[in-house]
């Protein structure tokens, strides 16, 4: 072949064909199933969109920033990171938040500061199904040991763990996704007092528990290797604004901010995340309301028969089904969506608006009816 000559382009080129990193071979794209359904309860998201004012608002802010789109965002975002240090509260400041493009990408950051070859990410299952996936794209190594039989964590569990894994960094969701359980501030004390390994909270729907206030934040001035991690896509029901972000040292943040990409968070997504923070009376108004529900929901599953794992969060996993797979697809042939996530014979379903829980209510019951789908041969949570 010549100079300036290149192969024929091939559009029928497949996957197994190109040169991806061996541990990528075989592996399918994260994501929950996106369908065109009449009622989606499969993503934990809150069902209320911003009200008609602060929609307002948020396409002012848009637009006053589409006059500057052609410069770049302040990629320190440190407006963003002030109104979000004087929400949580706690003495934090601008130098203890780093925002980034959702809590996955605040995750990445972590792992790709405080992991990597050679060092090891430490978890308890079932938990967030993305853990594995911030591992092994920044090359560091995953470990799990079970949640105890109902779920929950407790320090002699977890600092056993580190000692027998020798972990570099361990994660701490609390509530717990899929489980919805959580995990006391006092175990996190526990364990930061024990171990030099840095301990990384993720507090994705920690507005959602009866105790909101009663977070890890409180320990951040006690210990410097604590991370507390959450996200404005639950709660502040902005999960298409993409902004999570965690509360740390000060020195945690400057490791972060020394493997961002540039300009990691768009002036659009700064700006209606301030927005949402300027109005998060009305953005929270919905918490309560759905945390009741949660409970109510909770509460209706076992009357009907449901083994539910109890939850303090916007969702909770019920089973248990002979199949659950049958079941989640009888659900969706019955326009409702749920999430075919967490321990076998489980299903998990979140908070949609009341007429959306009343749609989910009649189309398991009537997949029950249909069949003999529950397995009454095990104990379990109730």
């Amino acid at each position: 072949m010549t100079v300036g000559q290149f192969p024929t382009a091939d559009a029928s080129i497949t996957l197994d064909q190109l040169p991806l990193r061996p541990e990528l071979v075989g592996e399918e794209p994260y994501g929950a199933p996106q369908l065109d359904v009449a009622v989606c309860l499969n993503t934990n998201e809150n069902p209320y969109p911003p009200s008609a004012k602060v929609r307002a608002q948020m396409a002012a802010a848009i637009e006053k920033t589409a006059r500057s789109l052609n410069r770049y965002p302040d990629r320190e975002a440190i407006g963003l990171r002030c109104d979000l240090a004087k929400y949580l509260g706690f003495g934090l400041g601008v130098d203890n938040i780093w925002a980034a493009n959702g809590s996955n990408e605040v995750m990445t950051h972590v792992l790709s500061a405080f992991g990597g070859p050679g060092r090891t990410v430490l978890t308890f299952t079932p938990t967030y199904s993305m853990y594995p996936e911030y591992a092994r794209n920044t090359h560091s190594g995953y470990v799990t040991v079970p949640r105890k039989q109902d779920f929950t964590l407790d320090a002699e569990l977890v600092l056993g763990a580190l000692d027998e894994t020798h972990a570099d960094l361990v994660l701490i969701t609390t509530p717990n996704n899929p489980t919805g359980t959580t995990t006391p501030v006092k175990v996190v004390e526990e364990i930061c007092e024990h171990t030099d390994a840095l301990v990384v909270v993720d507090e994705a729907y920690q507005e959602f528990t009866e105790f909101p206030e009663d977070s890890a934040l409180a320990l951040l001035p006690r210990f410097g290797r604590l991370i507390v991690s959450r996200t404005m896509s639950k709660a502040f029901a902005l999960a298409g604004g993409r902004v999570g972000y965690l509360a740390a040292a000060p020195a945690i943040v400057d490791a972060c901010r020394i493997v961002r990409l540039p300009y990691h968070l768009s002036a659009p997504t700064q700006a209606i995340a301030r927005v949402a923070l300027a109005n998060r009376a009305e953005m929270l108004a919905q918490v309560a309301a759905l945390r009741d529900a949660c409970q109510q929901l909770q509460e209706w599953l076992r009357r009907v028969g449901l083994e539910v794992v109890p939850s303090q969060s916007n969702f909770c996993l019920f089973g248990r089904f002979i199949d659950r797979h049958a079941v989640w697809q009888g659900l969706l042939d019955r326009g409702v969506l749920v999430r075919e996530t967490g321990p076998d014979q489980f299903l998990r379903v979140c908070v949609g608006t009341p007429e959306d829980l009343a749609r989910f209510r009649e189309a398991l019951t009537s997949v029950i009816a249909a069949s003999d789908v529950l397995d009454r041969s095990q104990g379990g949570v109730r």
